[in-house]
């Protein structure tokens, strides 16, 4: 069975005419995703405010200095932090929507942790890995909307991933 093509979205803020509308095609995608997804995890270290971000500055910074005040110091040196959250839940998704964008490293995953359908790297650096089925699903969410759907995702070529004995070449 052949695998599904994957399309690749970037999604920096500063690509949208808002961050708030990059908020809310994050949002949308978790909505439409949610069956397919295992987990949805940031690294709650190092988190900061993208100057893009407008409308929530300081309900997004309060989550920030809450996840500072409860967060225990690394015991060792190279300890990974991750900081899960339920995004069936609607406050839950919130945060981790504008949170995403803060971190140094959030990913939605899909079940069985095989593949990465949205990262965010170095907190600046948004991307999109969506099969075809699910990137249909996604863009039929956003046009019933009423929103538009970005120019460049429309121009994205999907492309078929490399068998497995050809990845990481």
């Amino acid at each position: 069975m052949a695998e599904e093509a994957i399309t690749t979205l970037r999604a920096e803020l500063r690509s949208f005419g808002r961050a708030e509308e990059g908020f809310a095609l994050l949002e949308t995608f978790l909505e439409v995703a949610l069956p397919r997804l295992s987990d949805t995890v940031i690294d709650p270290r190092g988190l900061v405010l993208p100057n893009e971000m407008t409308d929530d500055r300081a309900v997004v910074q309060g989550l920030i200095d809450e996840i500072a005040a409860d967060r225990e110091p690394a015991r060792r040196l190279l300890t990974a932090a991750e900081r899960s959250y339920d995004v069936g839940d609607e406050q839950s998704r919130w945060d981790f929507t504008r949170l995403a964008y803060c971190s140094a490293s959030a990913s939605v995953w899909s079940k069985g942790r095989r593949t990465t359908y949205f990262e965010v790297v170095h907190h600046d650096r948004a991307t999109y890995w969506l099969p075809d089925s699910l990137k249909a699903e996604y863009f039929d969410r956003i046009s019933t909307k009423g929103w538009a759907i970005p120019e460049a995702w429309l121009q994205a070529i999907p492309k078929q991933p490399k068998p497995w004995w050809k990845r990481g070449r």
